[in-house]
């Protein structure tokens, strides 16, 4: 069964290559390109097919063949996949090994030529939610139908393209739908269509057209031998185990990315250079590692993204404030980011359309307020944390309370003492055995002059001359 994304995705128009050379034509020395779809349609095969099919196209390979092996997986990712297939230059060729269920059914019918071995089956792309448990959710009609006609839609449009019969397409995705060919019911109303290997291979028409299969082989060997395939050096994508950990940095990569983001706006708001920052900027570096290796980000990206972080760094070490190298920084910054998520091939333009940069704006924006939520949740709740207030003063210190910035001077209201130093209107003044620093209102007053002490604010104790001006 097909699963759907749980986020809705654009549909992928599809081009259709009328002027496409015939394998006989393009049977020159050179390199055919076998890449495997085995196991579910999920994220991880998305990118084994962004990296492989940008170097089939960039080694200008003469056909790319997919052995094919699934039970299916998610709409969105198979979209993706018919995106990338469309934009191959050279023939595509499905190879059924066993099974070609939902999604697979739906990539087969997106090359332009299938093939199938002994006891193989394709068809049943009826679409179907998965829930949080990963079992099938259950789905009102109304739901149910918005998804089925959205995947009919999306099916029967590969299928007009590719000059297929779009009645089958339907019957694979819609139960109701009677498949029938010359006459013969193929598929009764009630039961999705699914096709072995004969069934693929029938012939109708008065042109006697296969209806979906051109041919049955032992294995993928004999397929190319009779293609004439077989001079041809042969290369099958291998997934080196950096791929591995890039893949998994991939599926991460918009908590890096928030992670990032956070803490970089933590550093600016603090002084010189810690944590916060140094912990940011590896979580950006991780990031665009997964997506270099993946084959999205290029040299360019990484430039652009190193002297972003150049910039802000200047900013928050060397420049006072936050101006416009660090507002350059950031904006750098988010470019590169913007620009790792983007597919692209050999001799693509760099300047991404609006359509490429919707999906990596939702991601950079999702981050962003996710680091703008976690920000203000840290500024909430860290202070509440037991290590948080071994840190910091949790309570302010009130005067009702006991405490004081300054010592009580209070009871010296009134004393009277001799001036040490001329007060300017400032300097000093004994009063007893205790010499203290004063202030006039302004007033200028000689060393050894009489005062008293007229008013106290904690530590400023202010005086004027005594009514007795005699020295001491």
């Amino acid at each position: 069964m097909l699963y759907m994304a749980l986020i809705a995705s654009v549909a992928i128009p599809l081009s259709a290559r009328d002027d496409e050379p015939s394998p006989e034509d393009r049977r020159e020395d050179g390199l055919i390109y076998i890449l495997p779809i085995r196991g579910p349609i999920d994220p991880a095969l998305l990118y084994i097919f962004r990296r492989g099919l940008a170097e089939a196209k960039e080694r200008e390979a003469s056909a790319v063949i997919f052995p094919m092996d699934t039970p299916g997986g998610r709409i969105d990712i198979t979209e993706n996949i018919i995106d990338l297939i469309a934009r191959m230059d050279m023939p595509t060729y499905t190879f059924v090994e066993n099974n070609a269920i939902s999604a697979g059914a739906i990539i087969a019918l997106a090359t332009d030529h299938i093939y199938m071995s002994p006891g193989s089956k394709i068809g049943d792309a009826m679409p179907v939610m998965m829930g949080p448990g990963g079992g099938m959710q259950e789905l009102g009609e109304a739901e149910r139908e918005k998804i089925t006609s959205y995947v009919d839609s999306l099916i029967r449009g590969i299928a007009q393209r590719k000059g297929r019969d779009e009645n089958m397409a339907s019957a694979m995705v819609r139960p109701e739908v009677e498949y029938i060919l010359d006459g013969e019911v193929i598929s009764p109303e009630g039961q999705l269509l699914t096709l072995t290997n004969s069934e693929a291979e029938r012939r109708y028409g008065e042109d006697q057209k296969p209806l979906l299969s051109e041919g049955t082989f032992d294995d993928m060997d004999e397929m190319i031998q009779v293609l004439g395939y077989d001079h041809l050096v042969r290369h099958e994508f291998q997934v080196t185990q950096a791929e591995r950990i890039a893949r998994f940095l991939q599926v991460i990569g918009p908590l890096l990315m928030m992670i990032g983001f956070l803490g970089i706006y933590l550093e600016i708001q603090s002084p010189g250079f810690g944590w916060p920052g140094l912990i940011g900027i590896i979580c950006l570096v991780l990031y665009f590692a997964g997506h270099h290796i993946a084959g999205l980000a290029g040299h360019e990206e990484i430039l652009i993204f190193i002297l972003g972080v150049a910039l802000i760094l200047v900013e928050v070490l060397v420049l006072p404030g936050f101006g416009f190298a660090g507002i350059t920084g950031i904006a750098l910054v988010a470019w590169a980011l913007l620009n790792a998520m983007i597919e692209r091939f050999p001799g693509d333009p760099w300047l991404p359309t609006l359509p490429e940069l919707q999906v990596p704006v939702l991601k950079l924006s999702g981050a962003i307020i996710g680091a703008a939520v976690c920000a203000g949740l840290m500024g909430r709740l860290l202070p509440k944390t037991p290590l948080f207030r071994k840190l910091v003063l949790d309570e302010a210190t009130r005067r009702d309370e006991g405490y004081s910035s300054s010592d009580d001077t209070h009871s010296l209201l009134g004393e009277e003492g001799v001036t040490m130093t001329p007060l300017y209107p400032a300097g000093s003044a004994m009063f007893g055995d205790r010499k203290l620093d004063v202030i006039t209102r302004g007033d200028y007053i000689d060393e050894g002059k009489r005062v008293k002490i007229v008013e106290t604010h904690g530590n400023r104790l202010i005086v004027e001359i005594s009514g007795d001006n005699g020295e001491e």
